[in-house]
């Protein structure tokens, strides 16, 4: 029963129902008996090869072994069987699209473009292959054995898929500055940028990848709540204007927290609270730049940054004493003189020139005892803000002061 079985088996060549699911079925028996019969599957081809070589391949249909029919089939008869049988190694590869393949693993460490963040990037998903070149599958990828398990074949599949990924999901990050977190809306364009990118690698391979499917991209879980953590911080601190108003606002809730429960931790609020608004006040005064340096041909141009408080300029002649005055000084550091002020005599009140140690009408020295009030006009400047007081109109100093009115009678 078992020789009977063996001839018909010989006489019909076909992939055996346990062997539907194998990507690459090869034929057991290298003698093929002329005039046999090959029957491919709608989803097979029949690669023959001898020496290495690829010698034709036989679509899906029954087919006669027969060098008549069958061109290539002349070249591989076995002389030892007088003609009878063709020497050939015989492959089913089933070109299908096979479906379920999954891959997974780490990308590689991308700075997120929006917050500056070095996170680690992780890949899964599934996708789909078929075999387009039968035989470059086997001469570049198999070989000429039986491969029983698809594996083999997957797992370089994924391989090639995940390399090709670390380049373009990198590249589309950087060149597009999409944010890590919300990176699942842009998936369609990194699905196909990666099958495009794959498909070039295995062509050499006569496989492609023709769709992928439940793809997600994500980083671990340590990086996801650092992610999450700033992402968080970021937005509240452009809502409360800084983030030391954050900070702040954060200690007092906290206090809050405390003051609920009962006054638990209370003192360690209450210190954060204080430590965040002098952190607040000292980071705001250091946060105030210096002012810029004047550019050339204005006021102080050339001299740096000016002291704070002061004005920019030459130095200021004291008109009382002549010392030499910081710019905008408002009094004289030397007498105590006002500065910018017209200056008038005491004794004549004609006004004096700056810098004067004499009056150039009555010949009255600077600072001598002022005259009474009824006989000259008062000496002491007016207020900085108000105009000088200018001397009475017609008076002479060489008259005599007029005579007091006389008192009314009794």
């Amino acid at each position: 029963m078992g020789i009977l079985k063996n001839e018909v088996s010989r006489q019909f060549l076909a992939q055996p129902d346990t062997a539907k699911n194998q990507i690459v079925y090869k034929w057991p028996d290298q003698n093929i008996r002329k005039g046999a019969r090959a029957i491919v599957e709608a989803d097979h081809v029949m690669v023959f090869m001898n020496k290495g070589e690829v010698l034709g391949t036989l679509g899906p249909g029954q087919h006669k072994l027969d060098a008549d029919e069958i061109m290539f089939l002349g070249i591989v008869i076995d002389w030892a069987t007088d003609g009878n049988a063709y020497r050939a190694e015989s492959y089913f590869v089933g070109t299908k699209e096979w479906t379920g393949e999954t891959f997974g693993g780490r990308i590689d460490n991308v700075q997120d473009p929006q917050t500056g963040l070095i996170i680690t990037l992780r890949v899964f998903g599934e996708y789909s292959m078929q075999v387009i070149d039968p035989s470059r599958l086997i001469l570049n990828l198999t070989g000429t054995v039986d491969v029983s398990n698809n594996d083999a074949i997957g797992d370089w599949i994924d391989q090639q898929l995940l390399k090709t990924m670390r380049t373009e999901i990198t590249r589309q990050i950087v060149r597009n500055g999409w944010p890590i977190l919300g990176l699942s809306a842009y998936t369609p364009e990194i699905e196909q940028a990666c099958i495009t990118a794959a498909n070039q690698q295995l062509a050499e391979y006569g496989m492609t990848i023709v769709r992928m499917g439940n793809f997600d991209v994500n980083l671990d879980d340590e990086d996801e709540e650092r992610l999450k953590g700033l992402a968080k911080d970021t937005a509240y601190s452009r809502l409360a204007g800084s983030y030391q108003n954050y900070a702040a606002g954060s200690a007092m809730i906290g206090a809050g927290e405390g003051f609920s429960k009962g006054g638990g931790g209370l003192d360690g609020a209450f210190l954060g609270v204080g430590m965040g608004m002098a952190g607040n006040m000292n980071n705001q005064q250091l946060a105030q730049p210096a002012a810029p340096p004047p550019a050339p041909g204005f006021p102080g141009g050339g001299g740096g940054y000016a002291a704070a408080g002061t004005a920019a300029g030459p130095a200021v002649a004291c008109p009382n004493c002549n010392a030499s005055n910081a710019p905008g000084a408002k009094f004289c550091a030397n007498c105590g003189q006002a500065m910018g002020q017209r200056q008038f005599c005491t004794n004549c009140g004609a006004e004096m020139a700056p810098g004067a140690r004499f009056c150039g009408e009555c010949g009255t020295p600077v600072g001598a005892p002022e005259v009474p009030a009824a006989v000259a006009p008062a000496a002491v400047p007016p207020a900085q803000d108000a105009p000088p007081a200018a001397p009475p109109q017609g008076y002479d100093p060489n008259q005599p002061p007029p005579a007091p009115p006389a008192p009314p009678p009794s």
